[in-house]
């Protein structure tokens, strides 16, 4: 990693819906990727909550759809790979930057354990003790805190993750496609027993801005970043309310596995 800070734009974006998130991030990686933009990182919430799957899922194998739109909750595809994510109580986070940044690494795997040392440093600055347990997963107390993918194009590197707040369980697997209902008790007490949140995990309340906070002196103590705030540009703006209708919100994308 390169001993020399690296200057990134810091983008506090709050909270939106889960199309806005999505179409932001991909307008965000078109900037940097464009040389509109240096490297950015990115912290915003999800409002309302959604339900997100992998690029490869398919949408009606892995989510309640009915029992989404009963809750008035989003339903979106990711331009990254892994699985079904229920993003409710959390922090989440983005960052984005060349392939030939040094942050890069060596490959996929490699550039999971530099990132995710921000996420590390951060956690720890909340008085917890976090391990990054490869490929891409934070534990702390032995259960998972912290998921993360990425995805590579035009040139860009995009990882982005989520820091469990609260974890509600028993709404999480109303809405995902299990097992016949008499395991649904049993995958609950089995999800509970793998995964937490910070507040599981530190006994109290732990704000969003909180959580935040500790996240950006993470992320600037962790990888060494020069972190300056900034906000979109109007054709970035431009861009992500254009992505989050024209894309992330249509049928085609939704359904396209």
């Amino acid at each position: 990693m390169n001993p020399l800070p690296d200057t990134f734009r810091l983008i506090q974006s709050g909270f939106h819906d889960a199309f806005y998130n999505m179409g932001f991030d991909e307008a965000l990686l078109e900037s940097v990727a464009g040389g509109k933009s240096p490297p950015v990182l990115r912290l915003y919430g999800w409002k309302p909550a959604a339900v997100s799957v992998g690029y490869f899922q398919g949408l009606d194998e892995e989510v309640d759809i009915d029992a989404c739109r009963v809750r008035g909750i989003d339903v979106i595809r990711r331009i990254t790979g892994g699985g079904a994510v229920f993003h409710q109580a959390e922090l989440t986070y983005s960052i984005l930057l060349p392939e030939t940044h040094p942050l890069a690494g060596r490959g996929i795997r490699d550039s999971y354990g530099l990132l995710c040392a921000g996420i590390i440093r951060g956690l720890s600055r909340l008085g917890l003790s976090p391990e990054f347990v490869p490929i891409n997963d934070i534990l702390c107390q032995g259960r998972k805190v912290s998921g993360n993918a990425q995805t590579r194009r035009q040139g860009m590197l995009l990882q982005h993750g989520t820091v469990i707040l609260n974890l509600d369980a028993e709404l999480m697997f109303s809405l995902l496609k299990v097992p016949p209902e008499k395991l649904k008790g049993h995958l609950v007490q089995e999800v509970k027993s793998r995964v937490a949140g910070l507040e599981d995990c530190l006994g109290r309340h732990v704000p969003f801005e909180e959580a935040e906070t500790a996240l950006i002196e993470g992320f600037r103590e962790g990888l060494s970043l020069d972190l300056y705030p900034d906000a979109p540009s109007a054709a970035e703006e431009k861009r992500a309310l254009v992505l989050a209708r024209e894309k992330f919100a249509s049928p085609e994308w939704l359904y396209k596995r």
